[in-house]
């Protein structure tokens, strides 16, 4: 309810973890299921970027390309398992919630093997541990990063450095919106967990449309 009377300056953005597929190798996609539910190929990469961003059209890529031939060069194909490269990026400092600086190396990957059917949250979790999600299965945390906080709302994101080079990002769905206010649990492995809040992003979407068609009126 309270979304659907918020301006763009009270929803200016959200500070989160977002999720990115390539698959067989291509550039960064913006994932349109929670890594609970999304099951990658052998072949695929995974990329999981924590910044500050309005919406899913404006969210940060992952600062490495989707690169598994040489992330996953020195893993051999097994039948029965799959091969997974993980891109990991924990963000710029401006970007970190008060109090905290992402972790160092800000940037990490691996390619692990995993099981076939496997999830991408079990494969993130083959790779980094451990993972935090909320109670509707946001992903909150990477290796304790942030500390607390899941998706939380950033007063004016306008006064953020604008994103550029390996930063913008190319229209995605913008059914990704993380669900914001919400109550954080932790999980080690996370693969239990469901899609992510969907509710969230319908009623986020709803709010941008009745301040346009306020706009429109004006």
């Amino acid at each position: 309810m309270l979304l659907a009377a918020a301006t763009p300056a009270e929803a200016a953005g959200y500070r989160y973890w977002s999720f990115w597929e390539a698959r067989g190798g291509a550039t960064w996609g913006y994932a349109t299921q929670g890594p609970a539910t999304a099951r990658p190929a052998d072949g695929d990469t995974i990329g999981f970027r924590f910044a500050v961003s309005r919406d899913s059209s404006d969210a940060a890529r992952p600062s490495a390309a989707p690169d598994f031939a040489g992330l996953c060069s020195g893993v051999a194909a097994k039948d029965g398992s799959k091969r997974v490269a993980v891109v990991i990026d924990f963000g710029r400092p401006e970007d970190a919630p008060p109090g905290e600086t992402p972790p160092a190396p800000a940037l990490r990957t691996g390619c692990p093997q995993v099981r076939e059917d496997a999830t991408a949250a079990e494969v993130l979790a083959a790779v980094v541990k451990p993972l935090r999600y909320d109670s509707k299965a946001l992903l909150c945390g990477i290796a304790g990063y942030p500390a607390k906080g899941c998706g939380e709302q950033v007063a004016d994101a306008g006064t953020e450095p604008p994103k550029t080079g390996a930063d913008a990002s190319s229209p995605a769905s913008p059914s990704r919106t993380p669900a914001r206010g919400a109550s954080t649990t932790d999980s080690g492995g996370g693969p239990s967990v469901g899609l992510v809040a969907g509710g969230a992003a319908v009623l986020l979407l709803g709010a941008a449309g009745v301040w346009q068609a306020r706009r429109r009126r004006g």
